[in-house]
């Protein structure tokens, strides 16, 4: 892909809304299946009360609408202001005590998983049922829209057409199948009795636009116990902290 093609994937713009300064892709087209489209504010003259304590709001009394979900609170039950990132503001907002909850769980994975994806990890990548594996870097595009994957070949796979992704474990007892914490799939703490459990590998189903069928992707993290290994785990976790059900992003990546 062109320098030119990347620079305008990635080029961003600074607007103002009501709500603050965002910088927001120039493109909306190049957007990141993380994001989150600011919300229409409830209309002063509809909430003559605080939405959350039923405070009634007067000279002395001031409403303010929370900027994760845009309904009326007074001072008391809307006066943190927290980062979000998730809709490109420059600096921390206003938001009501739940919302800002939700966007605290979400900066441990902007200020931690989203550096280790963007960073990238090196992988033993298969397509379909090929025998044949080839060595690859795997990462997250600077736009958070892209899988890359890099090896004497190049792949770029959008997130909005991966259908499904199972994150490759061992170390779980037989019939333990699901994965809980990301510590454990470090496999730095047990994760239930009979030992660590500890990611190897992602496998993963993605459409490609003008081409029937499904395509399937396996990536395997090396043998080697080095730190090569461990960013490799370190990633697939983080990928796994985006896909899993229960995860803060779980509505916002794979097909609408």
């Amino acid at each position: 892909m062109s320098s030119e093609v990347v620079a305008r994937r990635d080029a961003k713009k600074l607007v103002r809304s009501p709500s603050g300064l965002r910088m927001v892709p120039e493109h909306r087209a190049f957007g990141s299946p993380f994001g989150l489209e600011e919300p229409q504010w409830v209309p002063d003259k509809e909430c003559p009360r605080c939405m959350q304590c039923d405070t009634k709001f007067d000279f002395l009394t001031r409403k303010h609408h929370c900027r994760r979900c845009g309904k009326c609170f007074c001072d008391k039950c809307c006066s943190q202001k927290v980062a979000l990132p998730r809709m490109c503001f420059v600096d921390p907002v206003r938001q009501c005590g739940p919302c800002a909850l939700v966007s605290h769980k979400e900066a441990e994975f902007y200020d931690k998983q989203l550096r280790v994806l963007l960073g990238g990890a090196t992988f033993l990548v298969t397509f379909g049922n090929s025998e044949k594996s080839e060595t690859m870097v795997c990462r997250l595009s600077n736009n958070q829209r892209y899988l890359l994957l890099d090896g004497d070949s190049r792949y770029e796979i959008d997130f909005a057409y991966i259908s499904t992704v199972q994150i490759l474990t061992e170390g779980f007892p037989p019939g333990e199948k699901d994965i809980h914490t990301y510590t454990s799939l470090l496999g730095s703490q047990p994760a239930s009795e009979g030992g660590n459990a500890r990611a190897t590998g992602m496998s993963l189903q993605y459409t490609v636009p003008g081409v029937e069928g499904v395509t399937q992707l396996k990536l395997t993290a090396g043998e080697d116990a080095n730190a090569s290994r461990r960013q490799s785990t370190a990633w697939l976790v983080a990928m796994h902290k985006v896909w899993r059900p229960t995860g803060p992003f779980s509505q916002s990546v794979g097909p609408a």
